[in-house]
């Protein structure tokens, strides 16, 4: 019925996309045809006004981003870091969102429909929330707006609010949110639950980034904490509580198999709590298929450092196995964590629907670990061609909110094993992998976890072990679900960036049996070309066309042989944590300073570090 009730505004919410354009920035007049004294009248108004914030703001590509455990043939700008990071070049400076959610707010209450009124300002608040967590992130300190500017308004030029201003106006709009949304399933449309996950995941991030970056976030501000409150510990709080309540509410659960969740055309409205709606007979699309297993889609891989991280199935550290650092692929994949193989082409893949069984496709992978989540059933229609599979995306799952909880409460130094039951052991047992013990893991912190070549250098005390540990679970849990670049940020592990990103070994050149059946799949060749085999692949070594080892005929894939390394992974921690404000902004309104160590031409106006 849902959906049905989607097929049939579609339409009409075209029609007001057409006559009530959202401008790019608040000092724009949008080109209204329509007056909004006349409009904003009924429940109908109110939904078709509120829908496009759904496609506008929600992350609809995830899967496409890049972090220190994913990565493209080409890297990021991000991963680059250096001199590839420019103030103009991060993320962009808009606020057209924003002004669509103010008129909106501004104009609701002509509808008398006090309901209705109601509903559609929390779905407003809501958005408003969701859209400054993302600029709080990107920016740290900026300007609150909640009414609708002219364009000749002197908030206009108004200098960035403090981050504490900030995140207590993200509070008030969120608790409103909850407080006003349906308490009632709804998977493709906010409800009460999305709102909690929302504010779990945003306190999660503040909580967690001001606990590593003490000091770097401004406190004072027209709002004060709690007198009894830490600067860190009132959010982690706020954010378990958050994730607990959607725990506790009865309505979701975890579904039974963990690699058809990604790759089913319909979300499971018991994981689901908000989804992307992507269906074939709307021809609304995404390219998560074809990104996994074509050539042309940017060669996403997984790096060898994080495929390593994967326990065993019996819950031992594959990194404390012998000779782990250069097993060969068959080898390193056996017995591991079922999740790996959910991700990424293992020995014994196949397609869903599919016979054949495969090998991870060297063509389509920079590192050599070919991407599985996400890949639909080959069989349904359109599905393997670019742009059309039509597998639901997901903003928030229960599974998530487990992992919020078991993380804040460590973070918190509250924690017990029985929080570890009923969050991060049910994501265990649904892959069949032993219980996280919590005092096993804080007696015996992982050397991998806690390294600087490997994992991360800043977690420290009597609970560094299980926040190791619920970290490996988070990573592996949310893998390509756009979380990693936010969770090194706020951990302050921005230095994880760059570790190295290699892929998989190959201890010299000839055949290679990747498929586990005993038959070669890839030859790996210097010089001329061996006769051609069925079913085996040809890749010759040392050239970009192939494949580039990093000890010339033997070694790791390197994913990156064209690049420059003195431009390679140059993660600026005095820097990078924030994007540079773009300086054409600057330039407009001179009172925005700009964020430490960003150079943009106006150093009279730049922040000291």
């Amino acid at each position: 019925m849902e959906e049905n009730k989607m097929k049939k505004t579609i339409i009409a919410s075209l029609f007001v996309l057409l006559c009530v354009t959202s401008c790019d920035f608040l000092n724009e007049v949008p080109q209204d045809r329509l007056s909004p004294e006349s409009y904003f009248k009924t429940e109908t108004d109110l939904q078709l006004f509120t829908n496009p914030l759904y496609n506008n703001l929600l992350d609809k590509d995830a899967y496409e981003h890049q972090s220190d455990h994913c990565i493209h043939l080409n890297l990021s700008k991000e991963l680059h870091g250096g001199t590839f990071r420019t103030v103009n070049n991060g993320v962009g400076w808009n606020w057209g969102n924003l002004r669509r959610i103010n008129t909106f707010l501004a104009y609701s209450e002509n509808c008398e429909d006090e309901a209705a009124v109601a509903h559609y300002n929390a779905v407003a608040r809501f958005f408003r929330a969701f859209f400054y967590f993302e600029k709080v992130k990107a920016f740290g300190d900026v300007p609150w707006v909640e009414v609708e500017l002219g364009s000749d308004d002197e908030q206009l030029y108004a200098p960035r609010d403090s981050r504490e201003l900030v995140m207590q106006k993200m509070i008030e709009d969120i608790d409103y949110a909850i407080e006003n949304l349906p308490a009632s399933v709804s998977t493709f449309r906010v409800n009460k639950w999305a709102a909690l996950a929302l504010k779990a995941e945003f306190c999660l991030y503040e909580g967690t980034f001001r606990k590593y970056h003490e000091g770097h976030v401004t406190l004072s501000g027209d709002f004060a904490l709690p007198a009894d409150a830490q600067p860190y510990t009132y959010y982690l709080d706020l954010a378990a509580k958050a994730a607990k309540e959607v725990m506790d509410c009865g309505l979701y659960s975890l579904a039974s198999d963990y690699r058809m969740l990604f790759a089913s055309d319909d979300a499971d409205p018991k994981e689901y709590i908000l989804a992307i709606k992507n269906d074939l007979s709307l021809q609304i699309y995404n390219n998560s298929t074809a990104y996994a297993t074509m050539p042309t889609q940017g060669c996403p891989g997984l790096t060898k450092k994080f495929v390593d991280s994967y326990l065993m199935k019996d819950g031992s550290r594959f990194t404390d196995k012998e000779g782990w650092a250069t097993m060969q692929f068959k080898e390193q994949m056996a017995d591991r964590d079922p999740r790996l193989a959910a991700s990424t082409v293992t020995p014994g893949y196949m397609r869903l629907g599919g016979t054949m069984v495969l090998a991870p496709d060297l063509a389509c992978s920079s590192t050599g670990y070919q991407l599985a989540k996400w890949v639909m059933d080959e069989t349904l229609p359109q599905v393997n061609r670019v742009d059309m599979s039509y597998n639901d995306v997901p903003v928030y799952r229960i599974a998530e909110m487990y992992l919020i909880y078991a993380e804040a409460k460590a973070e918190l130094g509250t924690l017990n094993q029985g929080d570890l039951d009923i969050s991060i052991n049910l994501l265990r047992d649904r892959v069949g992998m032993p219980h996280l013990d919590m005092a096993a893991a804080n007696a015996n912190p992982d050397w991998y976890l806690k390294s600087e070549e490997y994992g991360y250098r800043n977690v420290s005390g009597s609970n560094e072990g299980v926040i190791l540990e619920i970290r490996r679970e988070r990573a592996i849990e949310l893998f390509k679900e756009g979380f990693r670049w936010d969770d090194l940020m706020r951990w302050k592990e921005g230095l994880c960036i760059n570790q190295d990103m290699h892929g998989q070994y190959f201890p010299g050149l000839g055949e290679y049996d990747l498929t586990g059946d005993n038959k070669a799949d890839v030859v790996l060749y210097e010089g001329k070309k061996p006769a051609d085999k069925e079913g085996v692949a040809a890749f010759e070594v040392g050239v970009l066309t192939g494949v580039v080892l990093s000890e010339g005929t033997k070694g790791y894939i390197n994913p990156q042989p064209q690049e420059n390394p003195q431009n390679e992974h140059k993660f600026d921690e005095s820097r990078d944590y924030l994007y540079g404000i773009p300086t054409t902004e600057r330039s407009l309104n001179p009172n925005l300073i700009q964020n430490p160590n960003w150079k943009d031409g106006l150093e009279e106006t730049e922040s000291e570090e």
